[in-house]
């Protein structure tokens, strides 16, 4: 179920204005802070409007990131608030709680009081109580977490709302029926185990749980920022591997999705927990190949390949091009996140590369005006095999060699003819080229995590 800004807000006003709970340690100073930062929510008119004074007369911007959160959620009260938040920043942002966001990513040295958090936990819980398992107060100070409180956003979807597919069924290719050859799928292929994940599918769930050729893996499939991400999930000293689900959290127009066993918050697009128990574990997932394709290249390569089924055990419309039809026909983000968009535009589409102590990304382009591209990363000498039109890029390792593509598959600088599969690149005398993991996103999503510490292919 998704609450509408509209719904919440009736629901939290019909409430009896309740202060927060406040320590034996907390100053009065501070009580009086929270309760106003809870009364521009659940208060009273006559008492938001005291909390909004109180506010102002203080007149410090570390009350700013309480009040942009309420501003998404309160109904005629937004003018007010805008107000407010103008004139304890010094900033003229309107008010829509989008570009009060913005500027919120783009000033992290004002540091939030810590009412903020006491008053994020009460809206958060109030659209869902089961929120409370990744809420906890003991992992939200600043210095536990590994990202910015106030920068976590409700999704529109309480959690587990986007349901993930924890071992679906699969049918055969020839019983694939429902699929068009245009039908663009998640293709993955682990020790001789190839499946197919269909798209307008994953677009409903965005999380599957599998055990495929013998590894347990998650594919964690962020929507709004266009990647759909491989990892592997048994890790060294665990008895069981992680399950993920999704929280109704993003980040950036980032899911936040959250590992079943100690509901930790997990960035999709790393890999890596950074809200709860797991922040300092130095855990990060690996990563596995998967390519996006169509359905007829597929099953074309694959006649042997399963594929998901209709019956998920779930009622969605599975159509082609159903799911965030109107998301992926507008150039716009459907929540806030900054980008540079100097050189690519935010949702231009880039293949990503996060290994061998860096990280790099080939703008999707660049595979429209040659379909190869000899490459490297940091030391590795890469070749990159794409199709534009269909998001396909395979990378490998490729050593001293220099290719070019070929009838048969690739040829060598030394005549030598090699042939693709999915696990590597074959020599004529059985020497093996690894594949090298990467994925598909928005540009945003890579300029707003990595744009300081990566690279990007000119060519």
């Amino acid at each position: 179920m998704t609450l509408s800004r509209r719904q919440f807000s009736a629901l939290a006003l019909s409430s009896a204005f309740i202060p927060g709970s406040v320590s034996a340690q907390q100053s009065s100073e501070d009580k009086a802070l929270q309760d106003a930062l809870d009364a521009q929510v659940f208060g009273t008119t006559s008492e938001y409007k005291a909390g909004l004074q109180l506010i102002e007369n203080r007149g410090n911007p570390d009350m700013a990131a309480g009040l942009i959160r309420a501003l998404r959620f309160t109904e005629g009260r937004r003018r007010e608030v805008a107000e407010v938040l103008q004139r304890i920043t010094g900033q003229s942002r309107g008010t829509r709680w989008f570009d009060w966001m913005l500027w919120q990513e783009r000033n992290p040295q004002i540091v939030p009081h810590p009412a903020q958090i006491a008053f994020t936990r009460r809206v958060l819980l109030q659209i869902d109580p089961n929120f409370s398992d990744f809420l906890k107060t003991e992992y939200l100070a600043r210095d536990k977490m590994r990202i910015r409180l106030e920068e976590i956003a409700w999704g529109g979807v309480r959690k587990d709302g986007i349901p993930s597919l924890d071992n679906p069924q699969l049918i055969s290719a020839s019983e694939a029926s429902y699929l068009r050859g245009s039908d663009l799928v998640f293709g993955v292929s682990i020790n001789g185990d190839v499946r197919a994940y269909p798209l307008r599918i994953m677009g409903w769930h965005e999380m599957f749980n599998e055990v495929i050729g013998g590894v347990p893996v998650a594919l964690a499939y962020c929507t709004l920022c266009g990647s759909g991400i491989l990892f592997e999930t048994q890790l060294a000293g665990r008895s069981k591997p992680l399950v993920f689900g999704s929280s109704g959290f993003l980040y950036r127009s980032n899911k936040l999705m959250f590992d079943r066993q100690s509901h930790s918050l997990w960035n999709q697009f790393t890999g890596k927990p950074v809200v709860g128990p797991l922040v300092n574990s130095g855990i990060e997932l690996k990563q596995r190949p998967v390519v996006i394709t169509t359905w007829d290249r597929w099953k074309t390569s694959h006649p042997g390949s399963k594929v998901l089924s209709l019956d998920t055990g779930h009622r969605r419309n599975y159509g082609s091009g159903v799911v965030y039809a109107n998301y992926f026909g507008s150039p716009d983000l459907m929540f806030p996140a900054l980008v540079d968009q100097s050189e690519h535009r935010q949702k231009d589409y880039v293949f990503t590369i996060r290994q061998f102590g860096a990280a790099r990304a080939w703008p999707l382009d660049a595979f429209a005006k040659k379909r190869l591209i000899n490459d490297g990363i940091n030391s590795t000498n890469l070749v990159l095999i794409g199709t534009a039109e269909s998001r396909s890029v395979r990378a490998y390792e490729r050593g001293n060699h220099t290719f070019e593509l070929s009838s048969g598959g690739l040829k060598a600088a030394d005549g030598s003819e090699w042939i693709i599969t999915e696990d590597a690149l074959v020599g004529p005398d059985g020497t093996r080229l690894p594949r090298v993991a990467g994925h598909i996103a928005y540009w945003f999503a890579w300029d707003n995590y990595l744009s300081g510490a990566a690279s990007v292919y000119k060519g």
